[in-house]
């Protein structure tokens, strides 16, 4: 492709409830293995393949990276693997906040767990094969995913998903896939024989018949319409421009914006409104020289990125010495991929400047950790309705199983090279652990943008 994505005000009560629990579980958690021990692997929760058990084989003791991508793959395999046999409707449970598996939500749950697995492991694929344990499995993840998105826009697959209908909830899973092809760069796109790349094409136009909420739902219809410019050299900017407006008027400062003209204590400027603003400006950037349309959007890339990393910022600040961080509102059956922000920064080097990329990948994985329990993953290895285990009643009407798998948007760090400091530095204490343990630390302070 042409272009490529490489890549609070929490009250201070929450936070010090939050924080409160001390120094010596914190400090116990940073000194252990990463990996919980030597021995801990995806085989001790369930079944692994070959190529997993080589990763195993072939890690380095302790290692943090290769249990992010042991967890990834083990959350995304189930989908993979039943999308491109065509499988997945047959196979997939529809779990819903009830606890019934009875069908609601079917029509749309299967692009939901598409959309955003793609997304969160599209870094990770863009790297490409290498002969390594960890590049032959990521070759065997391209082929899956070429397949399973092959299966994905054939109207004739069982597993076939329109991005128009049933109802308003495909444009958000649509967004996402299409972000999600973005991030992946070459490793994906130019292996889609052209019929699949234009059926993809056609169905992102077809989205543009859903209108967009006066919400965070607004950056949905923006990012296919960046990802159709990337893609197909056209797209409609009104809704571009439409959804870049708001959002500038619905900044609430210091790094945070409001869900539409509210402000909610949640993390959807995580889940979705920090990411989006940065990828469509990225690509309009990206695209400036073609039309002062593109420049005069792309032109918001500098302040946006400015306001993620001091997100970013406020969003490690969270995450407690044990790994832990607060429930707070809506989404909560997405569990880690509340760090999406966290993890985009990371991504692309926008961390700020006093936070060590070795202490965010020490939190991160300490709050992987934390939520990767048993009660995760149902005995097919299906991911469960819940914040930390099976929870279903935490989970909104419009939660179901294929939701779930926004969680794997904190896994976007893993498209960067093991060699990068990211993963290569010395576990370091995050912000949390240093703070509760004594230790000298800068003061917070807010940003006037």
């Amino acid at each position: 492709m042409k272009y490529r994505i490489f890549f609070v005000v929490a009250a201070a009560a929450v936070v010090a409830a939050l924080l409160s629990v001390g120094t010596a579980v914190g400090r116990e958690l940073l000194q252990a293995p990463a990996v919980g021990g030597a021995e801990t692997t995806v085989s001790e929760t369930g079944p692994e393949d070959a190529s997993e058990a080589a990763v195993r084989r072939g890690r380095s003791r302790g290692s943090d990276r290769d249990y992010w991508v042991e967890t990834m793959v083990r959350i995304v395999r189930p989908v993979y693997e039943n999308l491109a046999r065509g499988t997945l409707r047959e196979n997939m449970p529809v779990e819903v906040n009830d606890g019934t598996n009875e069908g609601k939500r079917a029509d749309v749950t299967h692009l939901e767990a598409l959309g955003r697995s793609f997304d969160g492991i599209a870094p990770w694929l863009a790297l490409g094969p290498d002969d390594t344990a960890e590049g032959r499995l990521r070759a065997e993840m391209i082929d899956l995913a070429v397949r399973a998105i092959t299966n994905a826009v054939d109207p004739a697959s069982p597993d076939y998903m329109p991005f128009d209908g049933p109802g308003s909830q495909p444009l958000v899973d649509a967004a996402f896939f299409a972000e999600g092809l973005l991030r992946s760069g070459d490793a994906v796109w130019p292996r889609l024989d052209t019929t699949t790349r234009q059926r993809i094409i056609d169905e992102l136009r077809r989205s543009r018949r859903i209108k967009p909420y006066e919400s965070n739902w607004l950056l949905f219809s923006a990012m296919i319409e960046a990802a159709l410019l990337e893609l197909s050299g056209e797209c409609e900017m009104a809704p571009v421009e439409y959804a870049l407006d708001r959002h500038m008027e619905w900044y609430k400062g210091d790094g945070w914006y409001g869900d539409g003209p509210s402000f909610h204590l949640d993390y959807y400027n995580s889940y979705v409104i920090q990411p989006m603003l940065l990828d469509v400006t990225a690509v309009m950037r990206a695209h400036a020289a073609e039309s002062e349309a593109y420049a005069a959007c792309g032109a918001l890339y500098d302040k946006v990125a400015r306001r993620l990393s001091r997100f970013a910022a406020q969003q490690e600040m969270l995450i407690s010495p044990e790994g832990s961080y607060p429930m707070l509102g809506r989404s909560s059956g997405y569990r880690y991929g509340a760090f999406h922000a966290l993890a985009q920064a990371a991504l692309l080097g926008l961390l700020p400047e006093d936070l060590a990329p070795a202490a965010v990948r020490s939190a991160l994985t300490a709050v992987i950790r934390r939520q990767t329990v048993p009660e995760t993953f149902d005995s097919e290895g299906w991911l469960t309705l819940g914040f930390c285990g099976h929870q279903p009643q935490v989970a909104e009407s419009y939660v179901s199983t294929g939701s779930a798998y926004l969680c794997t948007f904190v896994f976007l760090p893993l498209g960067l090279p093991a060699d990068d400091p990211f993963w290569s530095s010395p576990a370091e204490p995050w912000t949390s652990q240093r703070v509760w343990g004594g230790e000298p630390v800068m003061r917070d302070a807010a940003i006037n943008d």
